[in-house]
């Protein structure tokens, strides 16, 4: 009988321990596999005064416990008894168990529960996944400029530098072959807004020759848009630009017979309201363009004043379009204007100033991401004040469509007809011009891109003269900010008047610079 006593009393005491061993293995467990726990466990773990008052009059948040399953818990001994074995437990011992189903107060609780090894849910300390297993999210551009954040505006830099190889340095009648150093700096800019749209841009030209009978020449721009979204169904547009290059010398407003041609200035100014009313589209406009000359010339350094051919032009446009669709909107547009001279009479003696008139129908188009833009056919007509000089007349085209048949391939049309003046009787020409352009992304750093252009310039003296073009370049990104930049080109006119004539073949090879 002595034995059996010390053999349950032995019993006792191994099953007293092995209860007090499991929440310090739990918790070792819990500290092998980088769990911390909650962060009112720690706080109570150190018998902390101040901080468990906090925690027992609400101040931090005690953590409940939710547990995954029934298989987590041990059983709830009943009425304070262990496992039904009728040992009694202390009231130390109680805090053994999960802190959702103890009662007694959380400053007798010694080890709350971390939590299960086998829900990753649970962990409050979640592992960073690895960057070499990460899915990393790719660049569908990786070569285009990243621009420079201004505040709500971000700007665009380019700056391309090269030399050019021509047959025709001058691109006109009886020029010479030449080497041109070429350098063009551009910024372009626009806004980040959530409502109304701010872009603007500006480019300068320089070039000169290394080699050959070129005059060194500047030529450079400037021009800003801004639209303002007054309310859903009204908005305004306002435009600014300004250009600025010397005279051609295959224009046929070339002063003969001087060494240095005269400089043009282009001032423009545009306001435009655009009301939808319903499937109507109203737009009213008007715009002002303001031409002027400097003095050309001559090779002991005379000049010639070209004050006579300053002018302003004032336009009045309406449009009503009507919206079939979003993607269709066809359209008629009426303009009247005039055009005005400084001087009253020309160095020939006649006047310039006209009235202007146009008509035109067209269509705009905003098929996402594959066709945007419009195009219109009409008539223009220009009537001048003098009786001597006959009336400028004919078709006017415009067109401006981007398409995109392929994802990497762009397809840009631009067409435009233009009133040009004339000198002495003859009353001027009307010039017709069609560019079509296609850019595609041969490889993620290699860019092809391929222009033709023709112009028609028909004269009301007689006479036409017909400009082709064409030109092949392509453009090998280093990285994302320099790139080499190749282009092959051609130039030929054939004109009613033989004198007029000439063709011009180049060779350009440079670097390309962005941000």
């Amino acid at each position: 009988m002595a034995f059996r006593g010390y053999y349950n009393r032995v019993s006792v005491l191994c099953l007293l321990a092995v209860a007090g061993a499991l929440p310090a293995a739990e918790y070792a467990l819990a500290e092998e596999l980088e769990l911390r726990g909650t962060i009112a466990g720690s706080l109570i773990g150190h018998g902390d005064p101040k901080l468990i008052d906090l925690i027992d009059t609400g101040a931090i948040e005690d953590p409940s416990y939710e547990p995954v399953s029934s298989a987590d818990l041990p059983a709830r001994p009943d009425s304070g008894s262990m496992l039904g074995s009728g040992i009694t437990v202390s009231a130390s011992e109680k805090g053994a168990t999960p802190p959702s189903l103890s009662t007694s107060p959380l400053s007798e609780r010694t080890n709350l529960r971390v939590g299960t090894v086998s829900d990753p849910a649970r962990r409050l300390n979640q592992r960073i996944q690895p960057l070499q297993g990460a899915k990393l999210r790719r660049d569908e551009n990786p070569y285009a400029p990243m621009g420079i954040r201004a505040g709500t505006i971000t700007l665009f830099p380019t700056l391309e530098s090269g030399i050019t190889a021509t047959t025709n340095g001058t691109s006109s009648p009886g020029g010479d072959s030449a080497v041109l150093s070429e350098t063009r700096l551009e910024l372009r800019g626009n806004s980040d807004w959530s409502r109304h749209r701010l872009e603007f841009g500006g480019n300068l030209d320089y070039q000169n020759a290394l080699s050959g009978d070129v005059e060194p020449e500047l030529r450079g721009g400037a021009d800003a848009s801004l639209r303002l979204d007054i309310n859903h169904s009204l908005a305004a547009t306002a435009s600014l630009g300004y250009a600025a290059e010397r005279e051609s010398l295959n224009s046929p407003l070339a002063v003969a017979g001087v060494d240095r041609q005269p400089l043009k200035h282009q001032l423009t100014a545009a306001l435009a309201l655009e009301r939808g009313l319903g499937p109507l589209r109203l737009t009213v406009a008007g715009e002002v363009l303001r031409e002027t000359y400097d003095a050309a010339r001559l090779s002991d350094g005379t000049e010639i004043s070209q004050s006579d051919r300053d002018s302003t032009l004032a336009l009045a446009r309406l449009r009503v379009g009507y919206e079939v669709s979003p993607a269709f909107l066809p359209f008629v547009e009426v303009e009247a204007g005039r055009r005005i001279y400084d001087e009253d009479l020309d160095s020939a003696g006649y006047d310039r100033s006209a009235k202007r008139f146009g008509a035109r129908a067209g269509v705009v188009t905003d098929i996402a991401e594959k066709l945007a833009g419009e195009v219109s056919i009409g008539w223009i007509s220009e009537d001048f004040d003098d009786s001597r000089l006959r009336r400028l007349s004919g078709l006017a085209l415009a067109a401006s469509l981007q398409w995109s048949p392929i994802r990497g391939t762009n397809v840009f049309l631009d067409a435009s007809t233009t009133v040009e003046g004339g000198s002495g009787a003859d009353s001027g020409s009307i010039l017709h011009a069609a560019a079509l352009r296609v850019e595609r992304q041969l490889r993620s750093n290699l860019t092809g891109d391929l222009r033709v252009g023709a112009e028609w310039r028909d004269f009301d003296a007689g006479g036409h003269d017909l400009t082709l073009r064409g030109q092949a370049s392509l453009t090998w990104w280093l990285n994302r900010y320099a790139a080499l930049v190749a282009r092959l080109g051609h130039e030929k006119r054939s004109s009613s008047d033989p004198s007029r004539e000439y063709d011009a073949t180049s060779v350009y090879v440079g670097m390309k610079f962005q941000r």
